[in-house]
């Protein structure tokens, strides 16, 4: 079985589940600020309307009959660094945004009149039902972004990718999920995402249905499935949560845990190295469609800065959490 390439980009700190909001927008007559950080993908649903005109899953403004531009102001979920977006048209056709521009600020609160943005990018052409990818080179920290579009028009969905900023200093003495992506954990790499994508196992909160956790294909030969990830800081860990809600005629039968303190190593060397991994959880068996916590039985390992969690023989998992303080 391969190992999978799904392809990561970063946090999306404009993600509505993480809390991101949009503040403000100039106009959005004909689709609502807020759908434009949704993290589900837009969908288009012939011969739905509402008392403006067609529904539209994404930011629509009006069509301009003056000069100017239409913007909205997103705050970030998060304060990170960007090193991506994406701006997404898919099913925008003759209504979407002919070109697009974005700027940032560093705010304590929202951002006001006299708020001085700096330019992320240039002026970006888009094209109607794309993604459009832009890279960002700037090692700012940023709160809120502000999309700009020429002159009006839609956009389906906004993704601001990047690393979260945490004042870790203020936290060493707080047991917190060190594998929140809120605060930088994130998934490596996996032999198996058939049915689910490693990187829903560190999303907030509850998972939303069966699709929304880590679900391998059924697995036909001798041996077991995996996961590696990454703890958004070092730590000592006191108490892992596996859960697999909604999973509950293919949940995975049985987990363990090794773990590592490595750093400054090639991601792509992990998965052959984790093999030898010193083990924090046993083998332990899970059930279906419920929260797993594990105290007692972990093994007392030191800090570590990464997790392979292996799964018998295969299945699915909603979340996993890493309960413990970071290790300055």
């Amino acid at each position: 079985m391969s190992q999978s390439t799904t392809v990561w980009y970063g946090v999306n700190l404009a993600s509505e589940r993480l809390g991101a909001k949009a503040l403000f927008a100039n106009d959005d007559f004909f689709a609502p600020k807020e759908r434009m950080l949704q993290d589900s993908d837009p969908v288009f649903i012939p011969g739905k309307y509402d008392d403006n005109g067609k529904w539209m899953d994404g930011w629509e403004t009006r069509r301009k009959r003056e000069q100017g531009y239409d913007y909205c102001i997103v705050q970030l979920a998060v304060s990170g660094r960007i090193n991506k977006v994406e701006i997404d048209t898919r099913h925008f056709t003759g209504n979407f945004a002919p070109a697009a521009m974005l700027e940032a600020c560093f705010s304590d609160g929202a951002p006001t009149e006299t708020t001085v943005w700096t330019p992320l990018t240039e002026t970006v052409a888009l094209e109607g039902n794309t993604q459009k990818l832009v890279d960002i080179e700037s090692n700012e920290v940023y709160t809120h972004i502000r999309l700009n579009i020429y002159p009006d028009g839609g956009v389906a969905r906004l993704r601001v990718y990047g690393q979260p900023e945490v004042e870790w200093d203020g936290l060493a003495s707080q047991s917190l999920d060190l594998l929140a992506m809120e605060v930088g954990g994130r998934a490596i790499s996996a032999n198996d995402e058939h049915f689910g994508t490693k990187h829903n196992l560190n999303l907030p909160g509850k998972g939303l249905n069966m699709g929304d956790g880590w679900e391998t294909r059924r697995r036909r030969e001798p041996g077991n499935d995996w996961v590696i990830l990454a703890l958004g800081h070092r730590g000592d860990i006191e108490e892992i949560i596996i859960d697999t809600a909604f999973f509950k005629g293919n949940f995975a039968d049985a987990c363990s845990i090794q773990v590592a303190d490595v750093q400054n190593l090639p991601e792509s060397t992990l998965a052959a190295q984790s093999l030898y991994w010193q083990e924090l959880l046993p083998k332990s068996k899970l059930g279906a469609d419920q929260e797993h916590s594990f105290k007692e039985a972990l093994e007392s390992v030191g800090p570590i800065t990464h997790l392979r969690v292996n799964i018998f023989p295969d299945g699915g998992i909603s979340r996993i959490r890493a309960i413990g303080k970071p290790v300055l």
